[in-house]
């Protein structure tokens, strides 16, 4: 499964930036070197924060119902913000690349470093690109449901995508098979957004907003 994968250090695409790498340039001086360190804690403090988020989520809804669900997610998006602008701005696009091979990029980075994972991409065609998530680090602690934290965190990554475009264009983002609902990978599905379509990201968070909301009132 690894060696067909794509893990942090591949240098798919060396003109991105990568997230936090003040802190990273630190760690990798003051720890990263050091014999009595297990890389391991580094995906312990990864899943404690993981599951701390999805408990502040749940924790909002179930107290504040819609607006503490909004408050959560909004936050999250402010996250994802910050992170897509470190990905993207002051990086020097190649004149050469086509649109969606910068897309499938950025969906490199996004996956196998922020989100720490084994990537599989694919450019399927010049307005259409795909990969598998071969390995996640919340595939063993997050059910298919809690994936949803996820989304506000990617959400916010695109939009700062879509506000530095250098070729004034939109796409559409969707997955078809998810790990923690039994599949062997994560499918995602990048494509380009035709005018005035509506973003299938955006519609399906706001029908699972609309669930988590259902469940907390029946639990």
């Amino acid at each position: 499964m690894i060696k067909e994968g794509i893990l942090k250090g591949a240098k798919r695409a060396p003109f991105l930036k990568e997230p936090f790498k003040g802190a990273l340039d630190q760690f990798r001086k003051d720890v990263l070197g050091r014999d009595d360190f297990d890389p391991t804690a580094l995906l312990q403090f990864g899943l404690f924060m993981s599951m701390a988020v999805l408990n502040i989520l749940k924790e909002n809804e179930s107290r504040f119902g819609v607006e503490g669900q909004k408050a959560v997610n909004d936050a999250l998006i402010k996250t994802g913000y910050d992170v897509g602008k470190q990905i993207i701005e002051g990086a020097e696009i190649p004149e050469d690349i086509a649109p969606i091979e910068l897309m499938s990029y950025l969906a490199t980075i996004v996956n196998t470093e922020a989100w720490t994972s084994i990537e599989k991409p694919k450019i399927d065609n010049e307005e259409k690109c795909s990969f598998d998530i071969l390995w996640c680090p919340l595939q063993n602690v997050y059910k298919a449901f809690d994936c949803r934290v996820q989304r506000y965190l990617v959400q916010g990554m695109m939009n700062a995508f879509r506000d530095s475009n250098p070729f004034n264009r939109d796409y559409q983002v969707k997955f078809t098979k998810t790990i923690p609902a039994g599949a062997e990978c994560c499918h995602f599905v990048i494509k380009e957004k035709k005018p005035g379509e509506p973003d299938d990201w955006e519609k399906y968070s706001k029908l699972l907003e609309q669930r988590a909301i259902k469940r907390m009132k029946k639990e």
